[in-house]
C-alpha cells in the first residue's frame, strides 16, 4: 500500500501508459504544484502527486471514458456527454483511487476538478487547476506571463484569470461552456470584484 502511493512509483507506472508529450506534461505539471504549493503552504506531497496523476486517464479514447463513466456511475453533463475528453478528470479520479490507491479526498478532487473547475476550491484544488495551465511546457500565449506571475501571489486571481481567459476564447471561438466552469467563474469573479472595492 506504501508503495502505491510513492511518486516515484507512480511516475514509472504513469511512463508507461502516456505517450511521451503527455508525460512530459505531467512532470511539469507536478514541478509547478511543488513549487506552488512550497509558496502557499499547502502540502508538497499532496501536491506532487495530484500533479503526477492529474492526466492519468487522458490516453484513453472518448468511447472507454464513456464506457467507464457508465460502469461505475459517474455523473456525467449534458456538456460531457457531448465533448466526452473531459470526462478523463472524473475518470482519473477514479483511476487514481483504484490503481494508484489514492484514498486523499483531497487529491481526488483536485484531479476530478481540474479541467472545469468548480467554486469554492482547496488550495490544492486550485494549485492544480492553475499548474495545468501554467506549467513550462505549455504553449506560450499573451496571458501566460501575468497568469504565471499571479499564481504565486493570490490562487484565485490566478483561477479567475484563467477561466477568463478561457471563456473568452470559447466565445470567440463560437464554443459553449460546462455549467461548473460557468459557475466556477461567476464565483472567482465575485471574489476579484471584492478586492477591487476594497
Amino acid at each position: 500500500m506504501k508503495r502505491a502511493i510513492d511518486a516515484i512509483y507512480i511516475q514509472k507506472k504513469l511512463q508507461k501508459t502516456l505517450d511521451d508529450k503527455r508525460f512530459t506534461h505531467t512532470l511539469g505539471v507536478a514541478y509547478t504544484a511543488t513549487s506552488l504549493a512550497m509558496v502557499h503552504n499547502c502540502d508538497i506531497k499532496q501536491a506532487q502527486i495530484a500533479g503526477l496523476l492529474h492526466d492519468c486517464a487522458k490516453m484513453r479514447s472518448d468511447s472507454s471514458l464513456l464506457r467507464l463513466c457508465h460502469k461505475n456511475g459517474i455523473k456525467m453533463t449534458s456538456y460531457e456527454q457531448t465533448h466526452p475528453e473531459m470526462l478523463h478528470a472524473k475518470a482519473g479520479a477514479l483511476i487514481a483511487r483504484s490503481r494508484y490507491s489514492i484514498t486523499n479526498s483531497d487529491i481526488l478532487d483536485a484531479i476530478r476538478w481540474h479541467t472545469t473547475a468548480k467554486p469554492n476550491m482547496s488550495d490544492l484544488g486550485k494549485i492544480i487547476y492553475i499548474a495545468d495551465f501554467i506549467e513550462p511546457n505549455r504553449k506560450e500565449l499573451d496571458c501566460l506571463p501575468e497568469i504565471r506571475r499571479m499564481a504565486f501571489e493570490d490562487l484565485d486571481e490566478a483561477v479567475y484569470l484563467i477561466l477568463k481567459n478561457i471563456l473568452e476564447w470559447l466565445k470567440a471561438s463560437n464554443e459553449t461552456i460546462d455549467d461548473m466552469g460557468k459557475m466556477a467563474f461567476d464565483y472567482y469573479e465575485n471574489i476579484h470584484n471584492q478586492k477591487g472595492e476594497i
